[in-house]
């Protein structure tokens, strides 16, 4: 799958992609990335992509015209293109919405900046909207960067065991039991004792109990929404 950035500083974005699993991914070709500029769409002669609001209001906001034209250009380019806006006033993006975008071929993510993006353009073409939580940050980069390694993450074979996204936080309204790495005893702190006893059947029922606890004390809203379904 591919993602297309568009964003006024890739230089934020790019790195991200030179190291770890991510890189090994765009080097195996599961997935790759290119970056669009709205700056290089402008049609004024500063280059300029934020004007006032109207209506008043501290802070500029990035125009139609710039991203208009870049995001016409893009969807020529790729008609089945996913366009998604991160945005503060969103919809939650979740585990489930990661697992389903990664089955798509184009993903394109728009990074606002300033006081955000002239509502008509998310308007006109957002697919979907995403807030990564209940927070503000000077730009969309670090959202779209985060929704592409998890969406990454569930592309058939960037992990290289697929059982690794079988026992994750939030797959099946649960958060992660409690795991534990050789020494069995470091600075005598010790693991669970019936993680050692290798009997993989209670190991297995321990860990979803431990799940159900850790949910329940740090996101009693999960176990609320496991019940209502």
């Amino acid at each position: 799958m591919n993602f297309t950035f568009v964003t006024l500083f890739p230089n934020l974005i790019e790195p991200y992609f030179h190291d770890s699993i991510l890189k090994r991914a765009v080097d195996s070709k599961l997935i790759s990335y290119d970056f669009k500029n709205p700056r290089d769409y402008t049609t004024n002669k500063h280059n300029k992509v934020d004007k006032q609001m109207i209506g008043g209001g501290a802070g500029m906001l990035m125009t139609c015209q710039p991203l208009f034209d870049c995001l016409d250009e893009i969807k020529k380019e790729k008609p089945n293109a996913h366009i998604i806006f991160p945005l503060a006033a969103a919809k939650p993006f979740r585990q489930n919405d990661a697992k389903r975008l990664a089955k798509k071929e184009d993903v394109v993510f728009v990074s606002g900046r300033y006081e955000g993006i002239d509502e008509r353009v998310i308007e006109k073409y957002a697919n979907e909207v995403f807030s990564i939580g209940e927070f503000i940050l000077t730009g969309g980069e670090l959202p779209s960067l985060t929704m592409a390694d998890a969406i990454s993450r569930n592309v058939e074979d960037v992990l290289g065991n697929a059982d690794s996204l079988t026992v994750e936080s939030y797959e099946d309204n649960l958060l992660e039991a409690p795991s534990f790495a050789k020494p069995e005893n470091f600075q005598n702190l010790t693991v669970i004792k019936e993680y050692l006893k290798g009997n993989h059947s209670k190991i297995h029922d321990l860990k979803n109990d431990l799940s159900i606890c850790k949910t329940k004390y740090y996101r009693p809203d999960l176990v609320t929404n496991k019940k209502a379904k």
